[in-house]
């Protein structure tokens, strides 16, 4: 199955309510596991040496009343009603509101930005009107597009945002793991317990990581029903200790019981928000995974199942701790205890699945995150395998996960309690959102065209909340918190070094860029010999010949009979239709057989192997010079240096126009061949087949028939190879970061997407020296 139809034939297009009602199934295993499993910790991290709870009780109302209007007002109004309506194209996340941002203002990150990428389907889908010069999203637009300096604001906003991602990548498994299996504590002795606590989680954890190269697909279906189970249990357990323990509990939902609590143990309480605000991790995730279901789905999982189920929990958790003043509250007041002990062993096998299950569903996420920032020029290149040709977003980054790996087993090896855990957690999950409220605030104004006021009352009430959460995490700083500002740091100086580098190469090649003239006074045959076959020219650039192609005519006496400059770049939408992957054009008269291509991607979309992509490449040339004169309807795009660039798709978009087959031909044999007896070598015939109508003209099939064989010669891929260091005379930062830095992340980082399958004997490079 191509994966690209797997995205444009995906259910959420859909409206009955039973598609509606199976994706919301679906998402409770895929967005809510680790929101789910939050129960687990909250309460012991809130109550770790902080602040103790009395025969008052008025610690313990104090936290669920907390717990109660935390759950409310971020979960369920911020994101349920508010954020999951600033999708982009369906997709959501901190990177799916920056892309918004930069297709509503000139911020974008991306160099290679043309007119021609706002003709596509995705970049007007969001059913922008034209501002009016004096309304308040006219005045941001223009103030963003004026000050480079509020460009780097929002690159920077959205980039830590992404790494605290990252982070939670590497702590939220360590922590759902580390709690479910702190069950053990009540089976046997506390000084036994320590020496297999941390072990079993390792072991979990390394298990976890090991199997991802799988793909989630073939246990995937296991995970909604293990969420279901773990939610009803939470629930059921929540609903028994409330009638039996304490059915008074309820009032301490009112807000009052806010007040007494931080009245009573003042800077205690306000360092104990650090543990509470745990009840919401997960939360980014209804927002980030919006890609893979829809609005209407993740809304009534959460509404219907997921916070009540939750809200049941807590107040369980509460009625049985109010009647229960232990000695040892730090040991005595987790989630264990408040579980019957009958059923107390199925209920630990139980957490232990949906902890699986939530952490799988972080890294998940966290490979997507790394996959958006390296499509948007903010990550080093890193092999991304797709584990399911059925089911778009199913990713694996080797480098990546055993990264994560190693982190967690040392996060868990080193801290070894809740407490210090939660404190970094906490301070990763408070940090997305406040990127989100503040990115959010931006696209009201900006795609929404609502009012400043609108936006400062958003920002105001939802930002003022999580800057409580965020002092009372960062304050503990040295008790754990130092770990995901420590991660974000490395992430972001590396996301920032390799972004720097390459716009600067990117410049640098636009400056010295080869003129057409130059190229034109070659003459027709190039002054060269031209040798059978196609040869692929990758470059950056979407104008221009580049200096590489100069530099390679120079040093070598002949190239191929049809040229290619290759573009592969990515657009600031989720994904490009098949029917617009495509612009070609000609560089150069006809008789030089130049051709420019450039591929465009969405930053979410599946990039094909080798094969696949080489037959879609020669398939849009070929329908290119089918239809550059017959079909006049075909839309045309001018860009400069006089080189018209014609929209094609893919190969399985050309119902009535070129195709290709490519069948097993004549053995090829020669006399030295029968000598040594050496396997055969079969060469591959290609054939296009042309609709009857309407008839070309003789220039245009002869073309093509070049084209064709061409093809069958085979194809070669020409890659710059370059050395990047700072000018003379630049300050010693830049010299640092380009001379070191970028090189050292370019030499360690992979290739373009297209080359990872191209043999090496097919593949030549052409050295440059880049002084950026």
């Amino acid at each position: 199955m191509d994966p690209e139809s797997a995205i444009w034939g995906h259910p959420i297009k859909k409206t009955s309510w039973r598609a509606v009602l199976t994706l919301a199934y679906q998402s409770l295993g895929v967005v809510y596991g680790d929101l789910s499993t939050s129960p687990l910790y909250v309460y012991k991290s809130t109550f770790a040496e902080d602040i103790k709870h009395s025969e008052t009780n008025e610690e313990i109302y104090g936290v669920l009343s907390f717990i109660f209007w935390t759950l409310t007002l971020i979960p369920l109004i911020k994101y349920v009603f508010i954020v999951l309506r600033a999708d982009d194209n369906g997709e959501g996340g901190t990177f799916a509101l920056y892309s918004l941002l930069c297709r509503h203002a000139r911020v974008s990150s991306l160099p290679n930005c043309q007119l021609a990428d706002e003709d596509l389907s995705e970049y007007t889908k969001d059913g922008v009107d034209l501002i009016s010069k004096n309304t308040c999203g006219s005045i941001l637009k223009s103030t963003l597009e004026k000050h480079r300096a509020l460009q780097r604001v929002l690159l920077v906003l959205a980039l830590i945002g992404a790494c605290m991602v990252i982070g939670d990548g590497v702590l939220t498994p360590a922590i759902s793991v580390f709690s479910a299996v702190s069950g053990l504590e009540l089976s046997m002795a506390k000084e036994h317990h320590r020496y297999v606590e941390v072990p079993v989680a390792c072991i979990i954890l390394v298990i976890l990581f090991a199997i991802q190269h799988y793909g989630t697909h073939r246990v995937g279906f296991l995970f909604a029903p293990v969420v279901i189970t773990w939610l009803l249990c939470i629930s059921a357990i929540g609903l028994y200790n409330i009638f039996h323990w304490n059915p008074h509990v309820y009032k301490a939902l009112s807000p009052y019981y806010m007040y007494k609590f931080l009245k009573k143990t003042q800077r205690g309480g306000w360092m104990s928000l650090g543990g509470i605000l745990l009840c919401m991790t997960g939360s980014e995730a209804m927002f980030a995974d919006l890609g893979h279901f829809s609005q209407l789905s993740i809304k009534i999982a959460f509404t219907f199942v997921v916070y009540p189920a939750l809200v049941l929990a807590y107040m369980g958790q509460a009625a049985y701790l109010s009647q229960h003043h232990g000695e040892e509250s730090n040991y005595r007041i987790g989630f264990y205890v408040s579980v019957p002990e009958k059923i107390r062993w199925p209920v630990l096998v139980i957490a232990i699945l949906a902890a699986v299950v939530g952490s799988q569903a972080v890294i998940t996420g966290t490979f997507s995150i790394i996959k958006q920032c390296s499509a948007l020029g903010c990550f080093p290149r890193v092999k991304i395998v797709h584990t399911s040709s059925k089911i778009h977003g199913q990713i694996y980054i080797p480098e990546i996960n055993w990264t994560l790996m190693l982190l967690c087993l040392a996060i868990t090896g080193g801290f070894r309690d809740t407490k210090r855990m939660g404190n970094a957690s906490g301070l990763a999950v408070i940090t997305v959102m406040l990127v989100t409220t503040c990115l959010m605030s931006v696209v009201i104004i900006l795609c929404w065209h609502k009012s400043f006021l609108f936006a400062i009352v958003f920002i105001l009430f939802f930002g003022s909340i999580e800057s409580l959460y965020f002092s009372a995490s960062l304050i503990k700083f040295r008790e754990g918190a130092w770990v995901p500002i420590a991660l974000s740091f490395i992430f972001l100086l590396v996301m920032y070094v390799w972004h720097y580098g390459t716009r600067k190469k990117y410049e640098f090649d636009v400056q010295n860029k080869v003129s057409i003239n130059w190229l034109l006074g070659l003459g027709p045959s190039l002054g060269i010999v031209r040798v059978r076959g196609i040869g692929l020219i990758y470059t950056e650039l979407v104008t221009g010949i580049p200096a590489i192609f100069s530099h390679f005519v120079t040093n070598l006496p002949a190239f191929h009979q049809v040229l290619v400059f290759l573009c592969i770049k990515s657009v600031p939408v989720p994904h490009v239709r098949p029917r617009e992957r495509f612009l070609v054009g000609r560089v150069g008269p006809k008789e030089y057989r130049l051709y420019r291509c450039i591929a465009r991607y969405g930053y979410r979309d599946i990039h094909k192997d080798g094969m696949e992509f080489e037959k879609d490449l020669v398939c849009s040339i070929a329908e290119f010079i089918r239809s550059e004169k017959v079909e006049s309807s075909v839309k045309v795009e001018d860009i400069e240096e006089n080189e018209r660039m014609t929209v094609v798709g893919t190969s399985s978009t050309h119902v009535d126009g070129v195709r290709m087959c490519e069948d097993e031909g004549e053995r090829a044999e020669t006399s030295e061949v029968r000598e040594i007896k050496s396997p055969k070598k079969v060469r591959k015939r290609v054939r296009f087949h042309l609709p009857e109508r309407p008839e070309m003209d003789v220039e245009a099939r002869r073309e093509l028939e070049e084209l064709m064989e061409a093809r069958e010669a085979g194809m070669a891929f020409i890659m710059g190879h370059s050395y990047v260091k700072a000018k003379r005379g630049s300050g010693w930062v830049k010299k640092v970061v380009i001379n070191y830095g970028y090189d050292f992340l370019r030499r360690n980082s992979r290739g373009p997407s297209y080359a990872w399958s191209v043999p090496h004997a097919s593949t030549l490079e052409v050295g440059m020296i880049y002084q950026v």
